[in-house]
């Protein structure tokens, strides 16, 4: 059974266009860079979850017509990559259940039936964890009461592999200067995806386990050195490493025009782009 992986977002915290910019990049009319922060839509079979809720996330899943998720794997609690989170209570709605209800209780308006949101599990470091609870202190498993609407979660800490469905996942420490993970997602017949958005180092212990990987997605900011990112130069001494079969590009910032880079990578190397859909 294959897996899917479709990218949500494949830019900076600032996103791109920036605003007030009126660069190349920025003004580029090519769609591939148009840029939304950073976030990601993995499938197999009838098993789907989200990695990240970035800000545009209502705006992605619109535009890619999703509709299921079952679960959501957090990077880190950047606002950047959950600035959306509150949006996963519509999916909360879409999975749950529809019972009998009196059209006179709270919130039901008239109504004679209502829907019972099914609780979603969300996986991260036990850091993001305690950042999420401070962030969203409304949030838990039971969601709103008197009409009020409330994502619905179960929050589970990621220190031990774990599955969806026929999708292994396991997720290991980065280095961003803030408590911050990657994923190695595994396909049934054993074949793995790396998804790693935001690093600025990674360990030789976590070089070993990714070592010739079937597909590398790594962040790579910009073309100068920054103290939480990589640089191009570092991304592909990384990349160098691992020796994955191929590697796309991610949180990408406005030093990279899509055409541009695309002619200028080593191959096997590609930026990513908003929408792009890779399969194992």
């Amino acid at each position: 059974m294959s897996l899917t992986f479709k990218f949500l977002g494949t830019g900076t915290s600032v996103g791109v266009p920036q605003i007030g910019c009126s660069c190349p990049v920025c003004t580029s009319a090519d769609p591939r860079d148009k840029r939304r922060r950073c976030g990601a839509y993995v499938t197999s079979g009838d098993s789907a979850f989200l990695i990240d809720t970035p800000p545009e996330l209502r705006e992605a899943c619109i535009a890619y017509s999703i509709r299921k998720v079952d679960a959501v794997l957090l990077t880190h609690a950047h606002m950047d990559h959950i600035a959306a989170f509150d949006d996963i209570r519509r999916f909360n709605t879409i999975n749950g259940e529809v019972v009998p209800c009196d059209p006179a209780s709270p919130g039901a308006n008239g109504r004679t039936t209502r829907v019972v949101g099914k609780v979603m599990k969300c996986y991260a470091l036990p850091e993001t964890i305690a950042s999420m609870h401070n962030i969203f202190p409304y949030i838990s498993t039971q969601g709103g009461t008197g009409g009020l609407y409330r994502p619905q979660v179960e929050f589970v800490e990621n220190t031990e592999p774990f599955s969806i469905g026929r999708i292994g996942i396991e997720a290991f420490r980065v280095e961003h200067g803030f408590p911050c993970c990657g994923y190695s997602l595994s396909a049934a017949d054993g074949k793995r995806i790396a998804y790693i958005s935001d690093c600025h180092d990674i360990s030789d212990d976590v070089v070993e386990k990714l070592s010739g990987v079937e597909i590398l997605i790594l962040n790579c900011l910009r073309m100068r050195e920054h103290p939480t990112h990589l640089s191009l130069d570092r991304a592909l001494e990384y990349i160098s490493r691992i020796s994955p079969g191929e590697t796309y590009l991610t949180h990408l910032c406005h030093d990279f025009k899509y055409t541009d880079w695309l002619a200028r990578l080593p191959g096997g190397v590609a930026p990513a782009y908003d929408g792009l859909e890779l399969v194992l």
